[in-house]
């Protein structure tokens, strides 16, 4: 190896060297020494490849090139994957980002229990173990109208605990139309059969009758399984049966009637086109014996799912050896229970989710013209003078699959500029410290207010300036 070679290679800061830097001893606080370590060697070797291959460094660039490597990596691996963002996409039950935001009541049970020892699984009264299902069932009955309900992780989870219990084995009979796939993952056809349940389908995939089901049945059926479509429609020529007609199909042959609603209503909503969901008190009084639901959509709570109905059939549950494994741990109870208290008290407005759904124009128009009015003067502050902003009419989504044709009319703001395209300007704003997640439309990066929580304005003209000053 020629000597200027080595000599570039005698350049190279030694580990120790590296190691008690200012960098490296800060990066060793947050994430180890052994880690710093880790990332140094990476670097160093890839140096010391290049200068094999001919590459030139002096003794100077070396040191840089290892900081500006390392660094770059160790900021990284430092940072919080899971981070706030705003969300001004103007879907309200946005899945991506988290679902449903939780109300302060909420935010304040799960963390007042977070850092101590607590009731979950006994009783002081008792002196004894208790199970920790009791914290939220007599609220979920008196809320919903069931005799009993049981808690586990999700929906989905809810849905295979239905049916291991109460079908395993035997047959379950679905509509064509209801085999729906929700979130790339969640197969009802894939549920039935990990449930141990043999699918048996009913009628055509836009037309169902109510004989399709009865021919349906054998002596082998255990249910019928109606499913909420979700985000999922069909329209033109379609025939669907009532709820009124499977109960009483059901009934009949000593069947059971297990609905997968999914959204979870536990309230009318003020919208135009609110009959189009129905609320688990509603599928309960119509006949269903078993309904399963999710806290993290239109409820407006912590992610849970939550199967509710017939005492004798979710008791049968309880002793389902899968349950264990789908128990909810305590802070979800705790935001969960505090969630229910709100709609036990009338105070369900105070739900972010149902505030967000039932915002009045006039609010969001003020809202809309306040966060114009921040961009404008954080515009004029950074010497952003290539961006303008306008208040422009929105249709914003409810999400979670309820009300998926239906839209609300809402407000945002435009950002538009002579020096970025909307696309550029929706990745800045995503990629800021605190991000900000908009849409994209008429070749405008558009923030609608709808979704916005208490601060996200302020907090949006602090990323537009950290934008504006980083160009």
């Amino acid at each position: 190896m020629p000597s200027d070679s080595n000599a570039q290679f005698r350049s190279i800061p030694s580990m120790d060297e590296l190691l008690n830097t200012p960098w490296a001893l800060k990066f060793s606080a947050s994430l180890g020494r052994e880690q710093v370590k880790t990332a140094i060697t990476e670097a160093l070797e890839k140096i010391r490849r290049e200068l094999c291959a001919g590459a030139s460094v002096s003794s100077q660039s070396a040191a840089e090139l290892v900081l500006l490597r390392v660094s770059s990596m160790l900021r990284k691996r430092a940072a919080s994957t899971l981070k706030p963002v705003v969300n001004a996409t103007g879907v309200i039950v946005h899945t991506n980002l988290g679902r449903a935001p939780l109300a302060r009541e909420a935010l304040e049970a799960a963390g007042a229990i977070a850092g101590t020892y607590s009731t979950l699984e006994y009783s002081p009264e008792e002196g004894g173990r208790n199970g920790r299902n009791s914290h939220i069932e007599w609220l979920i009955c008196q809320i919903t109208g069931a005799e009993a309900a049981l808690a586990v992780n999700n929906n989905a989870a809810a849905v295979l605990l239905a049916l291991s219990a109460l079908a395993a084995g035997r047959e379950v009979v679905v509509s064509c139309g209801e085999l729906v796939e929700i979130g790339g993952s969640f197969r009802i056809p894939d549920i039935l059969a990990f449930s141990g349940a043999s699918m048996r389908v009913a009628g055509c995939t836009n037309s169902v009758r109510i004989d399709d089901y009865s021919s349906a049945i054998t002596e082998n059926t255990a249910a019928l399984l109606k499913v909420h479509p979700s985000n999922y429609r069909i329209e033109g020529f379609v025939k669907q049966v009532s709820r009124k007609e499977l109960a009483e199909l059901a009934a009949s042959r000593a069947l059971v009637l297990i609905e997968d609603l999914g959204s979870g209503l536990l309230c009318p909503l003020n919208v135009p086109f609110a009959e189009r969901e129905h609320s688990v008190r509603e599928c309960l009084q119509g006949g269903s014996t078993i309904v399963t639901f999710s806290g993290d959509k239109l409820l407006g709570g912590p992610q849970i799912g939550i199967i509710a109905g017939s005492k004798l059939l979710i008791d049968k549950m309880r002793q389902h050896q899968l349950l264990r494994a789908l128990r909810v741990d305590k802070m979800t109870l705790a935001a969960f229970e505090a969630t229910l208290r709100l709609y036990l008290t009338g105070r369900h407005g105070e739900i972010p989710v149902i505030r967000m759904v039932e915002a009045d124009a006039d609010t969001l128009l003020k809202k809309a013209r306040n966060l114009c009015r921040l961009l404008r003067s954080a515009a004029v502050n950074a010497g952003a003078n290539d961006f303008g902003f306008s208040v422009v009419e929105t249709r914003d989504a409810v999400g979670g699959g309820a009300f998926p044709v239906d839209t609300l009319a809402g407000f945002g703001v435009a950002i538009r500029s002579d020096s970025m395209n909307a696309e550029s300007i929706a990745a800045a704003l995503r990629t800021a410290s605190v991000p900000i997640i908009p849409a994209v439309r008429e070749e405008q990066a558009v923030l609608h207010v709808r979704a916005l929580l208490f601060g996200d304005e302020k907090r949006i003209a602090a990323s537009f300036t950290e934008i504006a000053e980083r160009r």
